[in-house]
């Protein structure tokens, strides 16, 4: 869904001039999981069918049919299965620049803080919140309105966004910028690793990124991100070759040998164990 090539997502959702879009996605049904990244962009995540965990900043918490996430730009976040479980969700993701301009109050007073950081709403909603009724209704007339795409949807869409804002924000919840130097650090990690994912690394080579010893970068890293960092870039490498399956007609083995494999037979034994098919299988889906 995003592009697996940075820990950064930078595509670009929905027309230049309607930066908006929605995906229908499924756990582990479209993929086993949503890596650990970030966006400048607004995200939300409607949990539909199932259960799932959602990892936000540091922190993994479950994830239940009816739940709404909100990550704000910037926020670390991944999704992933529940063991046994199925997590259907609706994903919508949104540039705030698309709710209000220049000159624009509204943009000046809640926007433009919620892009800097300065502004935080709640990370989440349960059908047990003051305003979940409201708020999930609102979602649903911006899926009704992308559905239908009748003339004039797209003002459904802004004015449906904008009260799903003014909804969270009335309730005073408003949470502190969770930008700390650990998630500083991360963040500079996660870079460092989209640039040289493909390359011989070490876990000494990530400690010095942040200038950590490599016996407490592991420590830290897993209590982070929840995984061990070689579990993390081999993951990491396996997205990044799913991503050039699907995008190019590269040979398996030279998407391989790019992504950071050099054994063939292993790369194949561990896409499969990730995506439950082979590489080939999973070009020719």
């Amino acid at each position: 869904m995003h592009n697996q090539a940075s820990l950064q997502e930078t595509k670009q959702h929905g027309a230049v001039r309607f930066p908006f879009n929605l995906y229908p996605c499924t756990i582990p049904g479209d993929f086993p999981q949503v890596a650990l990244h970030w966006q400048e962009s607004m995200e939300l995540v409607f949990v539909k069918r199932g259960a799932g965990l959602v990892q936000v900043g540091a922190a993994s918490c479950p994830a239940y049919q009816g739940d709404i996430f909100i990550f704000t730009p910037g926020t670390l976040h991944a999704l992933r299965q529940a063991e046994g479980q199925r997590m259907e969700y609706e994903n919508i993701i949104f540039e705030l620049e698309l709710l209000g301009g220049a000159e624009d109050l509204c943009a000046e007073k809640y926007l433009l803080p919620l892009q800097s950081g300065r502004l935080l709403l709640p990370a989440r909603l349960t059908p047990n919140d003051l305003c979940y009724l409201q708020a999930a209704a609102c979602l649903r007339e911006v899926e009704e309105a992308n559905r239908a795409k009748l003339p004039g949807y797209e003002l459904l869409v802004k004015g449906a966004l904008l009260r799903f804002l003014s909804l969270l924000i009335a309730q005073g919840k408003q949470q502190l910028p969770a930008e700390t130097a650990d998630t500083r650090r991360l963040k500079a990690v996660l870079q460092w690793i989209s640039v040289h994912y493909a390359e011989g690394l070490r876990v000494a080579d990530a400690a010095g990124v942040c200038s950590f010893s490599s016996s407490h970068f592991m420590r830290w890293f897993r209590q982070m991100t929840g995984q061990s960092f070689v579990a993390f870039l081999n993951e990491y490498r396996l997205n990044a070759a799913a991503e050039a399956l699907h995008a190019t007609d590269e040979t398996v083995l030279t998407i391989a040998s790019r992504c950071g494999f050099e054994n063939l037979s292993y790369f194949n034994r561990a896409f499969k164990a990730h995506f439950g098919m082979t590489p080939r299988e999973y070009r020719k889906k």
